[in-house]
């Protein structure tokens, strides 16, 4: 069984967690939010660099043979130096899946969708610029929808009012698939579903980043179960609450929550 941490500004990276749990269940799972400094997606990049290296420390200091970074911007702005600080440790990222997004549109031209911390980076125009086609990507910063998801609100009509603020541009342009460039915005697929049908091809690339977690550690599996521990720099129990609200896993219904100051 290998100890494995991800960490998210909020509970953006449980859609990362719950992919992990079932793809491999067997592992003891330390969930890491900064809900106290919630959202990342605005904040400066030293800043976020600084905070996510801190976060990283914490949990290789609890003994995490890896680490998920389950949050775009802290991905974009500070995985490089993270990487480099802890070459001993598995550090896994996210990134916008504009690659698959390319693949899958009919039309080659897809909607992003993320913070704009994520869509300024450098790393994020560097993904761009390594696609060889001929594909329009339409990208739109989510303002306002972390705090919302943080809040547990996933729909409704405040987020539905600002989906068709941001998505109806991308289909009068002639989008047909959508990226989810933030861990945080894959809980509102059922929502985006609802307003949009089968307008949009949603790209979530969850699935592949745990696939890659797996390929890099070493630990196997307990054949017996894991366990899952939360953490939140605000207040563990009401991250608890949200998890097993969006997360149906049994072990979260016997998970440890902690407040802890980082």
């Amino acid at each position: 069984m290998s100890t494995i941490g991800v960490f998210d500004s909020g509970i953006g990276g449980l859609s990362i967690l719950n992919e992990a749990l079932l793809q491999s269940p067997g592992h003891h799972y330390l969930y890491l939010a900064d809900s106290a400094h919630a959202p990342y997606g605005e904040k400066s990049t030293q800043w976020v660099t600084d905070r996510s290296l801190l976060l990283c420390s914490w949990l290789i200091k609890q003994g995490c043979d890896a680490v998920v970074v389950a949050c775009n911007t802290a991905t974009t702005q500070a995985i490089a130096l993270i990487r480099e600080k802890f070459p001993e440790v598995p550090i896994i990222g996210v990134e916008p899946g504009i690659k698959p997004a390319s693949a899958t549109s009919q039309k080659k031209i897809v909607g992003v969708l993320a913070t704009q911390n994520t869509l300024n980076s450098d790393k994020f125009k560097l993904l761009l610029a390594s696609l060889n086609d001929n594909c329009e990507f339409i990208q739109q910063a989510g303002h306002g929808l972390v705090p919302l998801i943080e809040h547990g609100i996933l729909n409704g009509p405040e987020i539905e009012s600002l989906l068709h603020q941001y998505l109806d541009p991308m289909l009068d342009q002639g989008a047909d698939t959508l990226v989810l460039g933030c861990t945080h915005y894959p809980f509102l697929q059922d929502v985006i579903e609802k307003v949009y049908g089968d307008r949009l091809q949603i790209i979530d690339t969850s699935q592949a980043v745990v696939r890659q977690l797996f390929r890099l550690i070493k630990g196997s599996e307990s054949k017996k179960s894991g366990k899952v521990d939360v953490f939140s720099s605000q207040d563990g129990g009401i991250l608890l609450e949200l998890a097993q609200k969006l997360l149906p896993h049994p072990y979260l219904l016997n998970a440890k929550a902690q407040t802890v100051s980082i």
